[in-house]
């Protein structure tokens, strides 16, 4: 007790005595100019959070939510509203696997390892004294994939991703699966089943329909499986896991057993183990027009790869419709040619101006991406 009423002092002192221009919030500068980007684009240092993983977007807060795979869950924000956080306060300190986060009518939500609960938030204030109340916790209690991804679809409900908790094992109860959850909490409905472990979820602007990433199965080759950008336009679809590592690439102890249903192959493969996460559907107003609808997505980058392939920003082009039509790297250079590593991205989100969003867990930041034309 004593821990949450010293970080909630710290939080209102945040806001209610925020100093203007401070610099905590970004201090240490990152290599930005050896990244790659396209023409006419440019990318800066938003704010500097330990972990830094799912973001919520708070903009009439002025503030950006952030989850992490500890306990933490951190409060970025840009009181002056520069585009720079000028401070990052620790909001929570004693959850479980922090990072399934989303904000919807003046409540926080939050995915844990175990549970789902959500916390009264009408403003920052408010919600740095609030104490959770529990919608479900009878998820699987597991820290291998443990860290879910939750996000609001147009059908006014939570959706969750469930990860399995091993490389290739046959699923059990809510293992492996997408699951949706009314705002209010009650027992949780299968939206789509086959995934191993999913850490990205969207939702087309237009269509509604829900696409989600997910992560091959490991030791199956340098070049086997093939990553996943999958879509999912109606409920019970199974995406083939785990007699399929990824994509059509089948595995050894389940390849030849029994399918559940026939399988839902990806929409997008991508190369083997680059791990795509969180994505963003491009919304107008501050990139290209070409840009906008099509999806940013974050490859966090492999570790089980003789030749290190992801650590970028890809986008996935659309024909304007439902349909994905290509991809191209969108933003490249946090790994060396000389197999260096400074940063991974993992989690892409909106702002109200229409500019990106991207978090770093292993550089401990979050950037803002921007078309300036010049």
């Amino acid at each position: 007790m004593g821990k949450r009423l010293r970080t909630l002092a710290a939080i209102l002192t945040v806001v209610l005595h925020l100093p203007l221009g401070a610099s905590d919030g970004s201090a240490a500068s990152l290599p930005l100019d050896r990244l790659n980007l396209p023409p006419g684009f440019a990318i800066d240092t938003y704010a500097r959070v330990a972990g830094a993983r799912s973001m919520a977007v708070l903009d009439n807060w002025g503030a950006i939510l952030v989850g992490t795979r500890g306990d933490s869950i951190y409060a970025a924000i840009d009181a002056d509203r520069d585009h720079k956080a000028e401070r990052v306060v620790e909001l929570f300190s004693d959850l479980k696997v922090a990072n399934g986060i989303d904000w919807k009518d003046g409540w926080f939500y939050v995915a844990e390892q175990h549970r789902i609960v959500r916390y009264r938030a009408p403003d920052l204030e408010t919600l740095a004294k609030a104490e959770p109340e529990v919608l479900y916790d009878n998820l699987p209690d597991d820290r291998w994939h443990g860290w879910r991804y939750a996000r609001f679809g147009p059908d006014e409900k939570l959706y969750v991703s469930v990860g399995v908790p091993c490389n290739i094992c046959r699923p059990n109860g809510l293992e492996g699966t997408i699951i949706r959850i009314a705002p209010k909490g009650g027992e949780p409905e299968i939206v789509a089943s086959g995934i191993r472990n999913s850490v990205g979820i969207g939702f087309h602007p237009r269509t509604g329909d829900l696409y989600f990433t997910d992560n091959g199965a490991d030791h199956m080759g340098d070049d086997s499986p093939p990553e996943e950008f999958n879509h999912a336009p109606s409920t019970g679809l199974w995406f083939g896991y785990p007699n399929f590592g990824g994509g059509d690439h089948r595995t050894r102890n389940f390849g030849a057993g029994k399918q559940p249903k026939s399988p839902t192959f990806p929409v997008v493969t991508f190369g083997a183990h680059v791990a795509p996460l969180g994505f963003s559907f491009v919304p107008g107003g501050q990139l290209p027009a070409a840009y906008e609808g099509d999806v940013v997505l974050a490859q966090h980058g492999s570790w089980n790869r003789t030749v290190p392939d992801g650590y970028r920003l890809v986008r996935v082009k659309f024909n304007g419709g439902s349909t994905p039509v290509g991809q191209e790297t969108f933003i490249d250079g946090w790994l060396g040619e000389d197999g260096e590593v400074w940063g991974r991205p993992v989690d892409v989100k909106p702002m109200a101006d229409g500019s990106l969003l991207v978090s770093d867990d292993h550089a401990d930041a979050i950037y803002r991406i921007t078309y300036t034309g010049q």
